[in-house]
C-alpha cells in the first residue's frame, strides 16, 4: 500500500517498505503518526480517514517489521451546505491530531473547514449470545412464551475494528479551519481559522472560548490572516500562531483570557534589495511546528524552512533553502497559482533532521548537525519495494549531467505538501497526491 525507495545520507538510509496505497483517486490532504508510531492516519479530499497499523515483529519474517497495513477506514466528514451564506462546505479533511492512548481504544481529532470531530477507534472480537427478550435474529420475543431464563454469554468472533464519532465540535468558526492542536494537559485543544483561534474542552461540544481574534472592525483594513497555530509540547499555557505576513506570535494564556497581545514576536527583517512583487506572497508562513523538546520553532514559507530559538526573536537560528532554483520562476508559479501552495514541515524524533516537500514529487531533508541536505523522490517510476532511493539534483541551465533534472522539466502538478515522521524511528510517510509512500531507515 505504500512504496518508494530509500537513500543513505548523513547516517539516515531509506528503503521502501511496501506497495503503494491508492486512495480511490482522492488526494491525500493530511498525514499523522500517533504518539507511539504504531498507527498512521491519513485524511483525504473525500472526507475519509484511513488508519494504518504497523506489522508486529514475527520470528519467521523479521523483515516485515515496519510494514503498515490498513487497520480502519471510515467516513469522517460529509459535504454540507450553509443555507444562510449559500456556501458549500467541503468534506476534505484539513488536519488530523491523535490523542494519547489511555486504554485499549484510540482517539483522534479530525477537522474539515467548519467542524471538528473526536473519533474513537476500538476493536471487538466477541459478541453476546443468549438473550432472553429477543431471538438470535434480533426479533423481540413474546414475554408469554419465555419459560426459562438464560445467562447471556460472549462468543469469539472475527476481529472487527469500529470507528465511532464521540464528540462533534461545530458552529464556532465563521472562516475556514486551517489547523487544530491538542494541548499538553490533554483536556483541551484549539481550532484555528483565518482570523480567530478557539479553545475547546474535549468534553464540552456546545461552548468554546475565543483566545485570539485579529478581525478588524472594518474588513477593508484587513492586512494579514492566521495561517497555522500549535500548542507548546509541554507548557499548557503557551502556543504560537503564524501569519500571512511571515511573522510568528508566541502567546501566554496566563496573561489574559484574550491573547491579543503576544508575549514574543518572531520576524526576520526583509532585505530591501530583494524586494519584489512576490515578496509578501512567498513570505507567508504555511506551517509552524515546535521541536519535541520545546526549545525551537520551525516555520515553512514558500522557498525556505527556518528554525527559531524561542529565546531569540530578532532573526532565525537556521535558514534552509528548499527550492531556491524556483526564484526565477515566480511569475509563472503565480500565474498557475502554485505560489499559493501550502507546504508542511516536520522534525525527526530527535529534532536533528528536518523534512519538507517540494515539486516534481521531490522532498527535502536537512541534517542540522552535519549541515548536509538531500533531495529524494517519491514516485511510481522508482517505487520497487526495498530498493534504495537515489538523491536527485536540479540544475538551473546550461549543461545537464546524466542524473540531474532541469528546472524547466519539473512537473508542478506533482507536489509533496504533507509529510510525517515516526516519533522515535527513521520511518517517514510522504503523501504524493493520491499515493502514500512510506520509507524506512536502510535495513542491512
Amino acid at each position: 500500500m505504500v512504496t518508494g525507495k530509500g537513500e543513505r545520507w548523513g547516517g539516515v538510509g531509506l528503503t521502501s517498505l511496501e506497495g503503494r496505497w491508492r486512495l480511490l483517486a482522492d488526494i491525500i490532504s493530511t498525514v499523522e503518526f500517533n504518539a507511539t508510531g504504531e498507527l498512521l492516519a491519513t485524511g483525504d479530499k473525500g472526507g475519509r480517514v484511513v488508519v494504518f497499523q504497523r506489522e508486529q515483529e514475527s520470528k519467521n519474517q523479521p523483515q516485515r517489521r515496519g510494514e503498515y497495513n490498513v487497520y480502519s477506514t471510515f467516513q469522517s466528514h460529509e459535504p454540507e451546505f450553509d443555507y444562510l451564506k449559500s456556501l458549500e462546505i467541503e468534506e476534505k479533511i484539513n488536519k488530523i491530531r491523535w490523542l494519547p492512548q489511555h486504554n485499549a481504544a484510540y482517539f483522534l481529532l479530525s477537522t474539515n473547514d467548519k467542524t471538528v470531530k473526536l473519533w474513537k477507534i476500538s476493536e471487538r472480537d466477541k459478541r453476546p449470545e443468549g438473550y432472553n427478550l429477543k431471538d438470535e435474529d434480533g426479533r423481540i420475543r413474546d414475554p408469554a412464551t419465555i419459560t426459562t431464563l438464560r445467562v447471556p454469554v460472549l462468543r469469539p468472533m472475527d476481529l472487527m475494528v469500529e470507528a465511532t464519532a464521540r464528540r462533534v465540535y461545530s458552529n464556532a468558526h465563521t472562516y475556514h479551519i486551517n489547523s487544530i492542536s491538542v494541548n499538553s494537559d490533554y483536556e483541551t485543544f484549539m481550532s484555528t481559522d483565518d482570523l480567530r483561534i478557539n479553545l475547546w474542552n474535549l468534553e464540552i461540544t456546545n461552548k468554546s472560548f475565543n483566545i485570539v481574534d485579529i478581525k478588524p472592525a472594518n474588513m477593508e483594513e484587513l492586512t494579514e490572516v492566521i495561517t497555522a497555530a500549535e500548542f507548546h509540547p509541554n507548557q499548557c499555557n503557551t502556543f504560537v500562531y503564524s501569519s500571512s505576513k511571515g511573522s510568528i506570535r508566541l502567546c501566554d494564556m496566563r496573561a489574559s483570557a484574550l491573547c491579543d497581545n503576544h508575549s514574543k514576536f518572531f520576524e526576520e527583517p526583509e532585505d530591501p534589495s530583494n524586494r519584489s512583487f512576490f515578496s509578501e506572497i512567498i513570505s507567508s508562513i504555511s506551517d509552524v511546528k515546535f521541536s519535541h523538546n520545546g526549545r525551537y520553532l520551525m516555520t515553512r514559507d514558500y522557498l525556505t524552512v527556518k528554525v527559531w530559538d524561542l529565546n531569540m526573536e530578532s532573526k532565525p537560528l537556521e535558514t534552509y533553502q528548499v527550492h531556491d532554483y524556483l526564484r526565477s520562476k515566480l511569475c509563472s508559479l503565480y500565474e498557475n497559482d502554485c505560489i499559493f501552495d501550502k507546504f508542511e514541515c516536520v522534525w525527526n524524533g530527535s529534532d536533528s533532521v528536518i523534512m519538507t516537500g517540494s515539486y516534481n514529487n521531490f522532498f527535502r531533508m536537512f541534517d542540522r548537525n552535519t549541515k548536509r541536505d538531500v533531495t529524494l523522490e517519491a514516485s511510481r517510476e522508482n517505487s520497487k519495494p526495498r530498493a534504495i532511493l537515489k538523491p536527485r539534483k536540479v540544475c538551473l541551465g546550461g549543461k545537464r549531467r546524466k542524473d540531474e533534472i532541469s528546472v524547466d522539466s519539473l512537473d508542478f502538478s506533482k507536489k509533496i505538501l504533507h509529510t510525517a515522521w515516526h516519533p522515535s524511528e527513521n520511518i517517514i510517510a510522504v503523501a504524493a497526491t493520491n499515493n502514500l509512500y512510506i520509507f524506512q531507515d536502510k535495513v542491512n
